[in-house]
């Protein structure tokens, strides 16, 4: 299984997932040209899409599904102009080619959202963005991932110091906001193991983060936890504006 960030942040989150045989496109927002210039970068024409799997419907995740009208859309709940959306059960897995996919519910101030555990064969990816907190009970399916792709939003110092209006601040910082970087480490220390090879921080906010605060907490996180990482293992944050990528084909 190979994945790629296409975009992760305010202005547009989307991910493909690839096998040999199946491609999935995970949440659809920035701009067309982006998106489908950065598919084109990854040798990928937006009608091979097999399928497009929505996280939830904020503008930022689902601003192109109209590219997408020939191909099934997955989500938590119907769309809006999407009568055919395929609703999402949580803890039911779905399989879409040869990928088993498994929906977690999270916490946003959305009218649902849900973070998945992607499987093919071993290999499992784990997404989780756009929650304030996680649920102790769901470990279980998070834990051990070869590949991560996790919210770490904002450090909360440098959030505080934005001048953003406080109920805005307060929204980010709450139980269906977003994770801080601490949240985000503290998290990851529980859930990585053996397995893992990548892990990709996602969603930072460019006002209140940077790659530097959020790599360091994660590591110093680590430290403290005396977790021993797979030496090879990649450390690594997804960008607004420039595709990463991870896993292999």
């Amino acid at each position: 299984m190979k994945y790629t960030v296409l975009c992760s942040g305010s202005r547009g989150n989307s991910t493909l997932i690839e096998t040999k045989t199946t491609k999935i496109l995970l949440d659809c927002g920035h701009t067309k040209r982006y998106l489908t210039q950065s598919l084109h970068n990854c040798g990928v024409h937006y009608h091979e899409i097999d399928a497009v799997v929505i996280t939830h419907s904020h503008i930022d995740h689902v601003s192109q599904l109209k590219l997408f009208k020939d191909q099934p859309v997955f989500a938590p709940h119907r769309l809006r102009d999407r009568e055919d959306t395929m609703v999402l059960v949580p803890y039911e897995w779905i399989t879409i080619g040869d990928l088993e996919i498994l929906p977690l519910p999270l916490s946003h101030d959305a009218e649902e959202t849900f973070g998945y555990v992607f499987r093919h064969h071993e290999t499992s990816l784990v997404y989780i963005t756009d929650t304030g907190y996680l649920r102790e009970t769901d470990f279980i399916y998070l834990s051990n991932a070869d590949y991560y792709i996790f919210e770490s939003n904002h450090d909360v110092e440098l959030l505080m110091q934005t001048q953003r209006p406080y109920p805005v601040k307060s929204r980010i910082l709450s139980d269906s906001g977003h994770l801080s970087n601490e949240d985000s480490a503290a998290y990851l220390a529980q859930l990585v193991g053996i397995n893992t090879k990548s892990i990709h921080l996602a969603h930072l906010s460019s006002e209140a983060n940077t790659e530097r605060h959020a790599l360091q907490t994660l590591v110093e996180t680590f430290e403290a936890h005396q977790i021993k990482l797979n030496p090879d293992i990649t450390l690594d944050c997804a960008k607004q504006n420039e595709p990463v990528s991870g896993g292999t084909l």
